[in-house]
């Protein structure tokens, strides 16, 4: 069996006595001996009998409830309403549903209708909720910092628009829209006023990827890449399971790709060539650290290979994988996510010789994401710093902190004489606008989108405006003086552009108009698609020749990247995204600087060390897998205005970014790195809960599973044989439900961990209390390394409550609040609860989660709160699931199988006078998933498919030697290469 381990320390423990000395609680008092006696466990047992039953009498404070005076029709008490809408945040679009309870949205989901993401949701797209409840936000439209009208603001910019000085341009500065609606009114604002102009800003700049197509096709795109349709795809930097362009609908693509269930005997294989370790190359096949520098020789190597020149010197790793793409032309997808020109010309040329484009590249059905352009923008700075802008407004953009190109753009803003901010949250482009403008939440307004032509989203309002805001189409509306409100003004362009050139097989617009609302999308007949592209930028030898040599060196090389929970920082202040362990490093709260193992042995750092590169102070976190001379540090932290949660929250890299050639560049060479001489402790999750190196992950080569689909798990039939037990086996006369959870499908993106955050209300504990181990998330990622340090293999695993038939917990709770339920499910009786944790002592899973303090303010006791987020305050409390009960301080919770929703199912199907049908119940872990890696049902069905699950030659139980009986299973891990013949 493979040697696993979770971090750079579990390969060389400390000794005992270094243990000993960094203990910090300790139940003696000073003195040599550990021993303690009968009167000291007396003590400490009486105090703890005294404590819950001085508990137990507290009664918690009365809070009425107001009546509806007048009960709206479709509002029924208890009941939960869904409406369809779409997650749009300038990056990525994803239709949901949202789940409304009392007048209040408390739960998105993914629009199972749409089959890019089939009903899958990111943990950004399921944290969005939360900002909808940010006290944070900016609350009502203000002059100077002084609070002021909308009829005020309304007259002001009326009249300014109505005796512009035309000489002077007035500037939309806005993300890239994907509302055919917002970019009508935008135009009709253009043609009544032709000093307006439209700018596209990107808080992460694909401009590169774009014009690399302009000049390969003809046409500034970017293509629809279809990873399903790939049998190899080779990675050069790009984090597409992560952050990179559409990682919802790649993240579903590339696990149905890979999954071996069903008897699918094709699985795609991944190579990934990268400088710092990803969420992507974690999951890669097989992985290769190169210096960010170094990209632009191995893709010109690669080429030359592929289109038959010489290649007799390029590096080892290329030269192979180029035989087998070579093989694999027209199945085969190479990408990279670096934002320079000639590499990406250099990718359309190798993707080209593959004859890739029309295959797995749909360069005729391009995506409308990301369409700003960093020439456009630099070049807009340069007219608001020579005094050609009258007016700019930031529509939802915040400039200032993600391109602030070392303060050229702040020293250009402050040269415009009006300046206006849109937004829904607080941003640092605000702080220098004369009017900022509260913009609604997503949720509370009207919307459409078109992220491909033809396929059309809507975007409707789940709650009224919790705060005197209005979302920028109505400011402009109103100050063009349009007739209408923004409802409707969509609703008439969708009957005269979408209504009528579809014409809806015949219905009247009103019926269409309700279907279009209810679904959340609509598929237009004869989608307009666009002309047909070819390839007519053959000449790449320029490129070659540029690239013909390695450029590393020793010097350090800092590379900025966007991490899963964070990303470019505009829901920074998301207590659930900062709270969510990152799932390369398990750090969470903090961006860090990541270096390999032998940079930081070979400078003496330590993990927790600080280190100052250039002029900024970063600790360090040493990452297996980084390649040797890469220093790397996530953007998205050390905003200066975001809210009380991330205002000062880690270290603003962004001024760092500089433009190349053109282009923003989030590589930076040759920099300072040295020791700042103090250290800082980061708050990880990785080295919590290790379970002794057993067989917790089991994993074999493709090559072997098709030889023995049992391979790599032949210790599971030994098992089984040796199941016995003085216990007497529970018996299931209704239903048994059980779970499977499929190794080779889940790739980490931690979507289910935010979900069940959500349905659950688990709570948020800080930073300090991470440190402490203390979190209190239900579900947890583990990440396991193996092999070389300097560029393991990884694999994960999600854990949670496995509701074992013989569970530990159960017989060793004194007052039974641990028990087993008639249908295999382990339950736990808050009000019963003294948190004495003998069962999470007893758990050899440690899945079980104790609240230290009051985290929720449930408990009566004052004095006794730890709430560094905010979410006892009444207005985030409203994302409070009322079907779940809010744990107060010394409560044991844990995974239970969302038995809120178990029940709401079981009821319906009664009412309905029929039988639960198999899917039916989706836990929020499962409903979230991209990668349809988790699987629910009933077990005691034979035709489910769990059942189908738990007759795979895969599935196994975790840690099934102790034989616990655990209700949840897990498909071993399949990687797609030779064990006998690497890359490297």
């Amino acid at each position: 069996m493979k040697e696993y381990w979770k971090t750079i320390e579990d390969l060389h423990p400390e000794t005992q006595q270094e243990v000993k000395e960094k203990s910090s609680f300790l139940l003696f008092d000073g003195n040599e001996s550990t021993s303690n006696s009968r009167r000291d466990f007396l003590k400490y047992f009486g105090f703890s009998i005294a404590s819950a039953a001085v508990l137990a009498r507290c009664e918690r404070p009365v809070k009425k409830a107001i009546p509806l005076l007048i009960q709206p029709e479709e509002v029924k008490a208890g009941t939960a309403n869904y409406y369809a809408s779409a997650f749009y945040d300038g990056n990525e679009l994803v239709p949901i549903l949202v789940k409304v309870r009392d007048g209040r949205p408390i739960k998105i989901e993914g629009n199972d209708l749409c089959e890019q993401t089939g009903g899958a949701t990111s943990a950004r797209v399921q944290a969005s909720l939360l900002n909808l409840y940010d006290e944070s936000r900016p609350d009502q439209p203000r002059f100077n910092g002084e609070p002021v009208s909308w009829d005020n603001v309304d007259a002001t910019l009326i009249q300014a628009l109505t005796t512009w000085n035309s000489t002077k341009q007035f500037v939309i500065l806005t993300p890239t829209l994907i509302s055919t609606s917002s970019l009508h009114l935008i135009d009709e604002l253009k043609r009544k006023y032709s000093f307006i102009l439209h700018e596209t800003f990107d808080a992460i700049s694909y401009a590169a990827l774009r014009e690399a197509y302009q000049l390969s096709f003809g046409a500034s795109i970017i293509p629809d890449f279809r990873f399903d349709k790939a049998h190899l795809v080779v990675g050069f930097n790009a984090d597409f399971l992560g952050t990179w362009l559409q990682p919802v609908a790649f993240g579903r693509q590339y696990a149905s790709a890979r999954k071996l269930s069903g008897g699918q005997k094709v699985m795609m294989r991944h190579v990934q060539f990268e400088a710092n370790m990803s969420l992507t190359g974690s999951n890669a096949d097989e992985r290769i650290p190169v210096a960010a520098v170094d990209e632009g020789y191995y893709l010109a190597a690669l080429y030359k290979i592929i289109s038959g020149q010489d290649g007799s010197d390029a590096p080892h790793p290329i030269q192979k994988i180029a035989g087998e793409l070579i093989q694999s032309k027209g199945k085969s997808l190479v990408v990279s996510g670096t934002n320079d020109l000639s590499i990406q010309r250099l990718v359309c040329a190798i993707n080209q010789q593959l004859n890739n484009i029309g295959k797995t590249i749909l360069v005729d059905e391009p995506v409308r994401l990301y369409q700003g352009s960093d020439k456009a923008y630099e070049a807009l700075i340069n007219r608001m710093a020579t005094g050609h802008v009258g007016a700019i407004v930031f529509w939802h953009s915040n400039p200032i902190y993600h391109a602030p190109l070392q303060g050229r753009l702040e020293a250009a803003i402050n040269k415009v004489p009006l300046k206006i901010s849109m937004t829904a949250q607080q941003d640092e482009t605000s702080q220098l606008c004369d009017y900022v403008l509260p913009a609604n939440h997503f949720l509370e307004s009207w919307d459409d989108a078109e992220v491909k032509s033809g396929f059309h989203t809507l975007v409707q309002p789940t709650i009224r405006p919790l705060f005197d805001t209005r979302q920028p189409q109505e400011n402009f509306l109103k100050w063009a003086q349009f007739e209408g409100n923004y409802y409707d003004y969509i609703k008439l362009y969708w009957k005269e552009n979408i209504y009528n050139r579809t014409l809806s097989k015949g219905r009247q617009f009103e019926a269409f108009w309700k279907t279009s609302l209810r679904d959340g999308l609509v598929l237009a007949d004869g989608r307009q698609t666009s002309k047909a592209l070819s390839y007519v930028d053959a000449d790449v030898k320029g490129v070659i020749v540029a690239f013909s040599s390695l450029a590393s060196n020793q010097e350090p090389e800092l590379v900025l990247y966007q991490n899963v929970p964070i990303g470019d920082g505009s829901q920074a202040n998301n207590p659930w995204l900062q709270e969510l362990p990152d799932p390369v490093s398990r750090i969470c709260w903090d961006n860090y600087l990541a270096v390999s193992p032998a940079l930081a042995s070979s400078r003496g750092w330590s993990q927790g060390d600080v280190v100052k590169v250039n002029t900024m102070d970063l600790p360090v976190l040493v990452q297996p897998g980084m390649a040797r001379n890469t220093l790397a540090v996530a953007v998205g932290y050390g905003r200066s205005h975001a809210g009380m949660v991330a205002t000062d929250l880690g270290k603003d890299v962004m001024p760092l970014v500089t433009m190349k050639d053109g282009f923003r560049s989030y590589s930076i060479g040759k920099v300072e790195a040295v020791d700042a001489g103090s250290t800082y402790e980061l708050a990880a999750t990785q080295s919590h809960y290790s379970m002794e190196g057993r067989a917790l992950v089991r994993e074999t080569t493709f090559a072997e599973y098709l030889q023995n689909p049992a391979a790599g798990n032949e210790m599971h039939e030994e098992y089984e044989g040796l199941k016995t037990s003085l216990y007497k086996a529970h018996e299931y006369k209704g239903h048994h439900w059980g779970m499977a959870i499929d190794l080779n499908a889940c790739i980490g993106c931690n979507a289910c961990v935010v979900a069940c955050s959500a349905e659950n209300n688990v709570p948020v504990v800080g930073r300090n209390e991470v440190r402490r181990s203390h979190e209190m998330h239900w579900l947890r990622i583990d990440r396991y390394y193996a092999g070389d340090p300097d560029n393991p293999e990884v694999v994960r695993q999600p854990v949670m409550c496995q509701h074992c038939d013989n569970a530990p917990c159960e017989n060793v709770c004194p007052v039974a609040a641990t028990n087993h339920s008639s249908e295999g499910i382990n339950q736990m009786a808050y009000n019963r609860c003294i948190g004495t944790r003998y069962c999470n002592n007893n758990c050899p899973y440690k899945v079980r989660r104790f609240n230290w303090y009051d985290y929720t303010g449930a408990d009566s006791i004052p004095n006794n709160r730890v709430d560094v987020a905010g979410m006892t305050l009444d207005l985030k409390r409203m994302v409070l699931n009322p079907d779940v009960t809010v744990r107060a301080k010394g409560v044991i919770e844990k995974c239970s199988f969302c038995i809120q929703r178990i029940q709401d199912k079981k009821l319906t199907a009664k009412k309905d006078g029929r039988s639960l049908k198999d899917g039916e119940i989706q836990t929020a872990c499962q409903q979230t998933c991209p990668a349809n890696a988790i699987v629910f049902g009933d077990m005691n069905d034979p035709d489910s498919e769990i059942s189908k699950h738990l007759n795979d030659a895969r599935q196994y139980g975790l840690l099934e030697e102790i034989h616990t009986l655990p209700s949840v299973v897990y498909l071993s891990k399949v990687r797609n290469k030779d064990k006998h013949k690497t890359l490297s």
